[in-house]
């Protein structure tokens, strides 16, 4: 556990689950990491969300030069390493991975406060946390060694239409099936980091999630199980599938099994709970194979899984920025390996002040 700073600020749309969202409504996403033989690592998410989060998947090269997007003061940085991302609206990124093997995911966690920022210090959009990962570590001990010295305060800001913030927190993974989840918890950054954490849902808290866990594995999860799609109780599912499913290094059993835990934890389209709008519809999935730098991407609106084959990509300075369009809801339809049909394109605008 560690410590640090971040803040609200300005925006015009707001994150959720790793998004950056216009609408009133909270979302509920699942992170979990497969530890399997040989050096098999994967990582795969859930995003659920009311509505339609404009995801697109995105190409960015090494050496593009960043800013923190949160005023005069803004952390600034170039990118050491390219990677395939999944935005939000096209001004945040949510979810992705790198050519080095390192992911990052952002989700939702009500329970983050974040100080205020006065512009003393290097000030970093929320929008840009994700990125800022994949574009500085190829492991998750050198990310959690750099935050843990508090480079920068993440600014964040109220959601539009209301009085209540834009809360994340941050996970991380590598190839070498280490992980770390990040959150802002009374104003100070706490940094979890092992091996043995492995999922990731909502509230509450992740302290409080792993002692909410030790009681279902006290039953067993072949004698009992959760159901709901609480946050809580998907973090219990999560947990017990992704170890009970075969620890093999077969590439297509593996994928087959992590696709099966993250869709258990998904919840079904069309479903949203009135009186906690923090449960809504899976809108897409996406599995990250650390070993072979695949990114699969699965929405729930089209019929096909599709993939990235970052050893296929052009990552190297200078390179072209490139775009896969999703379409409207995720809808547009790829099948196979989908490098062929990115194109190229302006790099997107990271929502800041």
């Amino acid at each position: 556990m560690l410590s640090q700073r971040p803040l609200p600020a300005l925006f015009a749309m707001t994150l959720l689950c790793g998004s950056l969202v216009a609408a009133s409504v909270a979302d509920a996403c699942t992170r979990l990491v497969y530890l399997g033989e040989n050096g098999q690592v994967v990582t795969a998410r859930s995003m659920d969300w009311k509505l339609d989060v404009g995801t697109n998947l995105w190409v960015l090269p090494r050496g593009i030069a960043r800013n923190g997007e949160a005023g005069p003061n803004s952390a600034e940085w170039t990118a050491k390493y390219g990677s395939v991302v999944a935005t939000g609206y096209d001004v945040a990124t949510t979810d992705g991975m790198n050519e080095a093997g390192l992911v990052a995911n952002v989700l939702w966690l009500v329970e983050s406060e974040y100080p205020e920022y006065d512009g003393t210090t290097p000030g970093l959009s929320i929008s840009l946390w994700a990125q800022y990962v994949l574009d500085n570590f190829a492991t998750v001990e050198e990310a959690v060694t750099a935050l843990a010295a508090e480079p920068f305060t993440l600014v964040t800001d109220s959601v539009p239409g209301e009085e209540r913030l834009a809360t994340l927190h941050l996970s991380i993974s590598d190839a070498t099936g280490d992980s770390a989840i990040v959150e802002y918890i009374g104003g100070k950054q706490v940094i979890h980091h092992s091996r043995d954490y492995q999922v990731m849902t909502n509230s509450p808290t992740f302290e409080e999630q792993l002692a909410l866990n030790e009681y279902w594995k006290q039953i067993g999860g072949t004698v009992m199980l959760p159901g709901t799609n609480r946050a809580a109780d998907r973090f219990a599912r999560a947990s017990f599938y992704v170890n009970a499913i075969p620890k093999t290094d077969n590439a297509a059993e593996t994928l087959a099994s992590v696709f099966g835990v993250i869709r258990n934890t998904s919840v079904p389209y069309g479903i949203t709970t009135l009186d906690q709008p923090n449960i809504s519809s899976t809108r897409w999935r996406t599995v990250a194979d650390h070993k072979r730098k695949l990114y699969f991407f699965e929405s729930a609106l089209a019929p096909n899984v599709f993939w990235v084959d970052l050893n296929g990509l052009d990552f190297s300075q200078g390179a072209k920025v490139m775009k896969l369009d999703l379409g409207p809801n995720q809808s547009n339809s790829f099948a196979g390996m989908a490098n062929d049909a990115f194109k190229e394109a302006e790099p997107f605008q990271f929502l800041g002040l």
